[in-house]
């Protein structure tokens, strides 16, 4: 069983059976807006060096690892992962540079976090990446694909969970749209499943059990 946690923004934890905790794309809480992440990581990803998504000092334990654009195949304690590279725009990263999207594989789960993905894939990656089990992509626009695009790279991609992150809520200091624009179409073709809090336990026989793809929402404000 893996429990993911949502801390805001575009902030995870992903924490394996045995306990070892692993944290992606950090925030530092008040510089957006948002509480801090109250969770100590074994080790960090760090998708791009914006500060919004950075702030490993946050949440690192004493002799932590962090891992930041990491490309490519590695090892972090029972989890593998993965780092494909994207663009942060549109335009191959002329606007806002590169991103690394990270394929993180534990307990039999495929779990891609897409960081501010700004565009959508093209169908080789989409190969590359394989079977993806939960998909967490951003949603709010300006910075990152809007929810249409979101939706559309959901169906591309067909996981069993899709997350969506990065929208505003309140308090939220960024010109971001809110979760209910994505969810309005997304409600067309997908189970909406609105989780009580914001610790989700799921392994890979219980998304196998669904019989179509369910939009995993976390609540904000963060109930315990």
């Amino acid at each position: 069983m893996v429990t993911i946690k949502w801390w805001g923004h575009a902030c995870f934890e992903i924490r394996s059976s045995d306990g070892f905790t692993l944290v992606v794309d950090p925030h530092d809480g008040g510089s957006i807006g948002l509480p801090k992440p109250q969770v100590k990581a074994d080790a960090v990803l760090i998708t791009h060096e914006h500060f919004d998504h950075n702030a490993y000092q946050v949440v690192l334990k004493e002799g932590g690892r962090t891992f930041s654009m990491k490309k490519g195949k590695f090892q972090v304690d029972g989890f593998t992962v993965t780092g494909f590279g994207a663009y942060h725009d549109e335009f191959k990263g002329r606007r806002r540079g590169k991103v690394i999207m990270y394929l993180i594989e534990v307990e039999g789960l495929r779990i891609l976090h897409t960081g501010d993905l700004g565009h959508l894939l093209d169908d080789k990656t989409v190969q590359d990446l394989g079977e993806i089990d939960i998909l967490m992509v951003p949603v709010g626009g300006t910075f990152t694909i809007d929810s249409k695009a979101a939706l559309e790279l959901s169906n591309m991609i067909s996981p069993k969970a899709v997350i969506p992150m990065h929208y505003w809520v309140k308090g939220v200091n960024l010109p971001l749209r809110p979760l209910d624009d994505f969810l309005e179409i997304a409600s067309n073709k997908y189970e909406i499943l609105r989780l009580e809090n914001n610790e989700w336990n799921v392994s890979k026989n219980e998304l196998l059990s669904w019989p179509k793809t369910k939009v995993v929402v976390f609540p904000f404000p963060f109930k315990a």
